[in-house]
């Protein structure tokens, strides 16, 4: 098959709109892989071929992974040039040797012995923002799920990881949210302004926590990096505040919306509810599976090197592809009945939820245990927990984030 026999007429597809996909990408899965003229990429949505993709790094490069799908307006590119903006990325779009280098560096950092140590914190972190939930609910009405407790609380933990203080967790997050839309949304010149501003003062912060332990260290990761940095290890100043870019963002913006798109999906399938309130040992594969059937990240990109078959489909030098992760995740061929929630799936930590291959998630152990502690203190505090009747989730507008607006929810008083 040549590459223009798989193009398809996908005019009905807008890869921004998140709301309602999952009917369209199973139709999607039904073909190869096509080419959307209006984005300009090709689209993968099947699990071995996106699987295929990620595992051969050497083919199809992470270089565009960060590229933003509509460019600065002239205007945004003169706010981030006057403001010293330099930001390439941590890990997600850097090739091998480098990405091999700064990842190995990075990951003695930021593993399972350092989260492992947080864990108490993490219990008291969740415990705390129910108590804000309780009182919000007090009164009988709906309480909005994610601003009291999906929305922050990653924040929160992510941050006793990176010693930031938590009266700077409003502000970061306002930054994540900036660097979501500047990268993988399709917001107006009008709209890039603020955004450009927002990621000039994310920019500057990051440099200056790195200054401020450089001066008086810490046990956090910044001050980990410094150190093995003064020891020898072979990473620049950039690349350290490259990493900190990087995971400032994605260490609590994809946990948070995870957290959101679980409870939804939990109130969608009472009997898995009933069956993890009953039994907390299905709880680590129940977040498997919701990792699987509601992701946070439903697609990410690369950059083919070189023309390169796959799935039959004969892909040409230079072509930038989509991967639908969230649509493969729920491929039959690989999840039986994969529309199905099922938390007791055997194969359900096949997801690529994370990705695959080199770039795989450096905080997956993180986000995992988050949400194992959330769902336990749910089941325990708040058992008959139920979306709002009538409420239906919008999502906003990106082409990787799943990210809900609001998660109105109640239970009995």
């Amino acid at each position: 098959m040549t590459a223009h026999d798989s193009i398809r007429a996908a005019d009905a597809f807008d890869p921004f709109d998140l709301n309602k996909p999952h009917a369209q990408w199973a139709k999607f899965r039904e073909e190869p892989i096509f080419f959307h003229e209006d984005s300009g990429y090709w689209v993968a949505s099947r699990y071995e071929d996106i699987k295929a993709i990620f595992d051969d790094w050497k083919t199809f490069s992470s270089e565009n992974a960060q590229k933003p799908m509509r460019p600065m307006c002239e205007a945004g590119r003169q706010v981030l040039k006057d403001g010293g903006f330099t930001a390439y990325s941590g890990l997600t779009a850097r090739v091998p040797p480098d990405h091999t280098r700064i990842r190995k560096i990075a990951q003695g950092c930021f593993g399972p012995r350092r989260f492992k140590s947080i864990e108490p914190k993490i219990e008291e972190i969740v415990a705390r923002h129910l108590d804000k939930l309780e009182e919000a609910g007090k009164d009988g009405g709906p309480v909005n799920f994610w601003d009291i407790v999906a929305y922050p609380v990653p924040a929160y933990v992510l941050f006793t990881l990176m010693g930031i203080p938590d009266a700077d967790v409003p502000k970061i997050k306002r930054y994540g949210e900036a660097r979501a839309k500047m990268t993988w949304s399709d917001l107006t010149d009008e709209e890039q302004i603020p955004v450009a501003h927002d990621m000039v003062a994310y920019w500057n912060y990051i440099h200056d926590l790195l200054d401020m332990r450089r001066a008086d260290p810490g046990d956090d990761f910044p001050s980990d990096l410094l150190r093995l940095q003064a020891e020898g290890a072979d990473i620049r100043d950039d690349e350290i505040a490259g990493v900190l870019y990087s995971t400032l963002f994605a260490g609590h913006e994809t946990t948070s919306t995870f957290m959101g798109n679980y409870v939804l999906a939990m109130a969608a399938h009472p009997e898995a509810w009933e069956a993890v309130k009953a039994d907390h040992s299905l709880i680590p594969n129940a977040v498997e599976e919701m990792l699987r059937y509601t992701p946070s990240v439903v697609g990410w990109r690369r950059k083919a090197r070189h023309a390169k078959t796959i799935g039959g489909v004969d892909l040409p030098e230079g072509a930038e592809i989509l991967m639908l992760t969230g649509a493969a995740n729920r491929d039959d061929s690989q999840f039986p009945d994969g529309e199905t929630l099922d938390i007791t799936r055997k194969n359900a930590r096949t997801h690529l939820s994370f990705g695959y291959g080199i770039h795989y998630c450096l905080g997956f152990q993180l986000a995992k245990m988050e949400a194992q502690i959330l769902i336990r203190q749910l089941a325990e505090r708040f058992p008959s927990l139920r979306v709002t009747p009538g409420f239906v989730a919008e999502y906003n507008r990106n082409i990787t984030f799943r990210v809900p607006k609001s998660v109105m929810v109640e239970w009995d008083k």
